[in-house]
C-alpha cells in the first residue's frame, strides 16, 4: 500500500476516478457553501465504505440531492428522504441521508450567523486536527475524526492533501488563500 493519496493515484494509472480526483478537486480550496457541504456529505457517506464507490457514485449524489443545494436538501420532507432511501445510486443508509439533512439545517444557521459556512470555517482557522474534530462533533451529524480530517485536507484547511513531489502540489499552493493551511 502507498504512504500517501499521490502515490496510491500514480500506482492505478492515468484513468481512474481517483487520478481525476486527485489530479483536479483533492486538496483545492473551496469557497462555495454548497461545494463544501457536497464534499462534507460525500466524506460522511464514505465511513465504512471505500473512496472509489464514492467516486464512482459523486455524480448519482448531486442529482439525488439537488446538487448539494444547501437550502433545498434543508427542507426535504420524509417523503423525499424515502424516496432517497430507495436510490440506488447513492448510499442507502437513513442515518446519512438523515445527517445529510440536518447538517444542511445546521448549515444554513451557520450562515444566518457568519454570512457562509466558508466564514464559518475561516473563523476556526487555523486549527489542529483535534480541536477542529471536536467542533464538528459539537456542531453536525456525523462527523467522526477521519470523516473531518478528509473533509479538511480534502477543502485545503489541513496541510497533507499532496506531497511536495507531487505535480498537483504546486497548482494547490497557488490556488490557497495565504492563511489556509498554514
Amino acid at each position: 500500500m502507498a504512504s500517501s493519496y499521490c502515490e496510491f493515484v500514480q500506482d492505478k494509472g492515468k484513468d481512474t476516478v481517483h487520478r481525476h480526483y486527485h489530479d483536479h478537486e483533492y486538496g483545492f480550496p473551496l469557497r462555495s457553501d454548497n461545494e463544501l457541504f457536497a464534499r462534507l456529505i460525500l466524506e460522511i457517506n464514505q465511513a465504512g465504505l471505500s473512496w472509489e464507490t464514492i467516486l464512482k457514485k459523486k455524480d448519482n449524489f448531486f442529482k439525488a440531492f439537488d446538487n448539494f443545494d444547501i437550502d433545498k436538501v434543508a427542507r426535504y420532507t420524509d417523503k423525499k428522504k424515502e424516496k432517497l432511501l430507495q436510490d440506488a445510486g447513492i448510499i442507502r443508509n437513513r442515518l446519512k441521508i438523515e445527517s445529510t439533512i440536518d447538517n444542511a439545517k445546521k448549515i444554513k444557521a451557520i450562515q444566518k450567523e457568519f454570512g457562509s459556512f466558508a466564514n464559518w470555517l475561516d473563523s476556526h482557522h487555523p486549527k489542529s486536527k483535534e480541536a477542529w474534530v471536536k467542533i464538528f462533533k459539537t456542531t453536525f451529524r456525523f462527523t467522526g475524526g477521519e470523516i473531518v480530517n478528509e473533509f479538511l485536507m480534502s477543502t485545503g484547511y489541513l496541510p497533507g492533501a499532496h506531497i511536495a513531489s507531487c505535480p498537483v502540489y504546486k497548482k494547490v499552493l497557488k490556488r490557497k488563500p495565504k492563511w489556509v493551511g498554514k
